[in-house]
């Protein structure tokens, strides 16, 4: 079954930021996971429960996107 997914002007805003703070020394990295970060975001239209449930609401679910900076070898 497939969902709509829309991103609101607010989360529109906070990915911006999100994008501009690390964006500030490494321009093409921060693009690339800025997109990467919406592709992902707006695939949960196909596949909305892929992501784990959270441990405080059964009804909600993290999306976690990219690496976890202390595993990178």
């Amino acid at each position: 079954m497939a969902y709509v997914v829309r991103i609101f002007p607010r989360a529109e805003r906070n990915l911006a930021s999100l994008y501009e703070k690390i964006g500030a020394e490494h321009v093409d990295a921060a693009l690339r996971w800025y997109q990467g970060l919406r592709e992902s975001i707006l695939s949960l239209e196909e596949h909305p429960n892929r992501c784990s449930v959270t441990p405080e609401n059964g009804e909600l679910r993290h999306l976690l996107y990219g690496h976890n900076p202390t595993s990178i070898a």
